[in-house]
C-alpha cells in the first residue's frame, strides 16, 4: 500500500513511459505531417472528440470505482482479521481452564500453542494469496520478496510444519488443527460445552475471512472492463492530435500529451487497484498487519517484549 503523499516521478514513468513515449512520437510525427508537409491525416471536428472523451471519462470512473471496491473490501477483511485475532486469543487465555492446579503448567503451553498456530495461519494466509504471483513477475516491478511458508515455522512443531508444507491449502489444514485441539480440550474438560461452541465460532470467522479473500483473489473484476477502457483510451489518445493539429499547431505536441496522460493514468489506477492480493506495491499491506498482530497476541500472551517482532517500518513510501 502506498503511503507517501506524494508519487515520485520516477514511479509514475516506470508505469507509463511506453504509452507516453508512443503518444509523444504520434503527436510529433502528426504535427510535422501537417506543418511542414501539408499532409492533412484526417479532419476530425472537435465535438466528435470531446464526446469519446466524455464516455471514456464516464467508463473510466466505473471501472475504478468498483476497483477501489474490491481493495477496500480487501482491507476491510484484514481489519476482521486483526479484531478476531486478538478476541480468539482473548478467549484461549480466559476460557481453556482446568479446576486442577497441577494442570496449569500443561494449560499454559496449550494455550500457547493454539495462539502460535494462529499466528502461523495468518502468515500462511497472507501468503497463500500472494505466493501465486510472486514468480513469473516482470523484474523491475516493486514487490515484497520476503513472502514464503518459511514465516510460519517459528510457530508450529517441526511434524506439523512439514505436514503444514505439504498441504494444497495450508491456511485450512492449520484452523482444522486448533478445531482438533479445542476438541482435545473438550474432552479433558478444559473447556464447557458453551466456551467450546463460542472458540469454534471464532474459528468459522477465520474461515470466513479465507473465503471472502480468496474470493476476491479468484474472481477478477470482468477482464472486459480492463481490455476494453484500454483500447478506448488508446483510441481517444491517438485521435487527440488529429483533431487538435489544425488549430494549434505545434501546441498540440504538450497538449496532447498532458490530455493523454490523464486518461492513461485514470486507466491504470483501476487496473492495479482492482486485484489487491497480487504482491504489488498498491496491495493491501498484509504484511505489516501480520506483524501488528502477531505483536498484540505475544504482548496478550504476557510475553517479554524481546520476543515481539521487529516494528514494520514504510520502505520507500510503501507498507506491504
Amino acid at each position: 500500500m502506498i503511503v507517501r503523499r506524494n508519487l515520485k516521478l520516477k514511479m509514475i514513468l516506470h508505469y507509463t513511459w511506453r504509452q507516453l513515449a508512443y503518444y509523444l512520437f504520434l503527436s510529433t510525427s502528426i504535427v510535422v505531417l501537417h506543418d511542414i508537409y501539408e499532409i492533412v491525416i484526417f479532419n476530425i471536428p472537435s465535438y466528435t472528440i470531446a464526446a469519446l472523451g466524455t464516455a471514456l471519462a464516464i467508463f473510466l470512473g466505473f471501472k475504478n470505482d468498483h476497483a477501489y471496491d474490491r481493495w477496500w473490501e480487501a482491507r476491510k477483511i484484514w481489519g476482521l482479521m486483526v479484531n478476531y485475532s486478538r478476541a480468539w486469543t482473548r478467549q484461549v487465555t480466559t476460557m481453556v481452564m482446568s479446576l486442577d492446579s497441577h494442570e496449569n503448567e500443561e494449560i499454559k503451553a496449550f494455550q500457547k500453542t493454539l495462539v502460535y498456530r494462529h499466528i502461523a495461519f495468518v502468515n500462511a494466509l497472507r501468503v497463500f494469496l500472494r505466493i501465486k504471483n510472486t514468480y513469473n513477475k516482470d523484474q523491475s516491478e516493486m514487490f515484497e520478496d520476503d513472502n514464503t511458508y518459511a514465516d510460519t515455522k517459528p510457530f508450529l512443531s517441526e511434524e506439523e510444519y512439514k505436514i503444514f508444507c505439504s498441504q494444497d491449502n495450508p491456511p485450512n489444514y492449520l484452523l482444522q488443527q486448533q478445531g482438533s485441539d479445542l476438541n482435545l480440550a473438550f474432552r479433558k474438560g478444559w473447556l464447557s460445552d458453551y466456551r467450546f461452541v463460542k472458540m469454534e465460532e471464532t474459528l468459522v470467522d477465520f474461515n470466513d475471512i479465507q473465503g471472502m479473500s480468496e474470493r476476491i483473489k479468484n474472481t477478477p473484476l470482468p477482464r472486459q472492463y480492463t481490455f476494453f477502457s484500454r483500447v478506448f483510451v488508446l483510441i481517444h489518445c491517438t485521435l487527440l492530435p488529429m483533431v487538435f493539429v489544425s488549430e494549434l499547431g505545434w501546441k498540440t505536441i504538450p497538449i496532447a500529451l498532458a490530455v493523454s496522460f490523464v486518461f492513461l493514468a485514470l486507466d491504470l489506477i483501476g487496473e492495479r487497484t482492482e486485484d489487491p492480493f497480487e504482491n504489488r506495491l498498491e496491495d493491501t499491506p498484509m504484511s505489516s498487519l501480520s506483524v501488528t498482530i502477531e505483536t498484540n497476541l505475544k504482548e496478550q500472551l504476557k510475553e517479554s517484549k524481546i520476543n515481539f517482532p521487529k516494528k514494520y517500518e514504510p520502505e520507500n513510501g510503501i507498507v506491504f
